[in-house]
């Protein structure tokens, strides 16, 4: 649930040890809505980084999983993620309709509160140039990010990953609850860095995001508390 400016802010914890993401999970920890774990962390730091997060006042963790692969083993993998108490998961689109079936039932039979399941579309280093050339998607970026929507809506999953270039097209084919979890966050003056498909956090709200992760723009800040502020202020004028 989304109540106020700050709670749509997702910080990603992109580190390769545990002490760096930790400390900066104290210095965030009621200042944002929550924080994301992705590969990168967890081969680092190990599965226990969820639970001390949670000790170091994380309410709210979005394990940037993005499972892909059979359903019965994607079903496990979102058995044992659930386990963990993250409060939202991913998994590939791309893996089709009944692997996102089998996450979905396995997410909902694992806890009486089961998390919040995303599917990812298009990974916003990909542009339409990518789409076409090296995965041989015929037709637009715009239009295969829709397709992958409906078909996770219709799986049954929460919502998706995509960049903020798709959001109206997203909103349009599945309606304004559906959740939109938006990387590529880039607020004024910072760099794009390997993102082709980025926007602004006040853009990006304004057309309808419900949750920004945001990554280098507050973790490489001199002062990241200040940075992750000031994006909250930015969106405050947004919502």
């Amino acid at each position: 649930m989304i109540n106020e400016p700050k709670d749509r802010i997702l910080v990603a914890l992109d580190y390769d040890n545990a002490a760096d993401a930790l400390a900066l999970a104290q210095k965030l920890a009621g200042k944002v809505g929550g924080v994301k774990v992705g590969l990168e962390l967890v081969n680092a730091a190990g599965f226990d980084i969820f639970a001390r997060l949670q000790d170091a006042g994380i309410a709210r963790i979005f394990y940037d999983a993005k499972f892909h692969d059979i359903p019965n083993t994607v079903a496990g993998a979102i058995r044992a993620a659930t386990k963990r108490g993250v409060w939202m998961v991913n998994v590939h689109t791309c893996g089709g309709k009944a692997m996102m079936e089998a996450a979905k039932e396995a997410a909902q039979a694992s806890s009486n509160t089961p998390p919040l399941l995303i599917g990812v579309t298009v990974l916003t280093s990909i542009d339409q140039l990518a789409l076409s050339s090296e995965l041989r998607v015929s037709g637009s970026l715009s239009k295969h990010v829709t397709h992958l929507a409906q078909l996770a809506q219709s799986a049954g999953l929460d919502g998706v990953v995509a960049s903020p270039l798709e959001l109206e097209v997203i909103r349009a084919a599945c309606g304004e609850s559906f959740v939109t979890v938006i990387p590529g966050i880039r607020p004024a003056g910072v760099g794009t860095q390997d993102q082709k498909r980025v926007a602004t956090p006040a853009s990006a709200v304004a057309a309808g995001a419900h949750y920004l992760v945001v990554g280098r723009a507050i973790t490489t800040a001199a002062d990241p508390t200040a940075a992750a502020e000031a994006i909250v202020a930015e969106i405050s004028t947004r919502v």
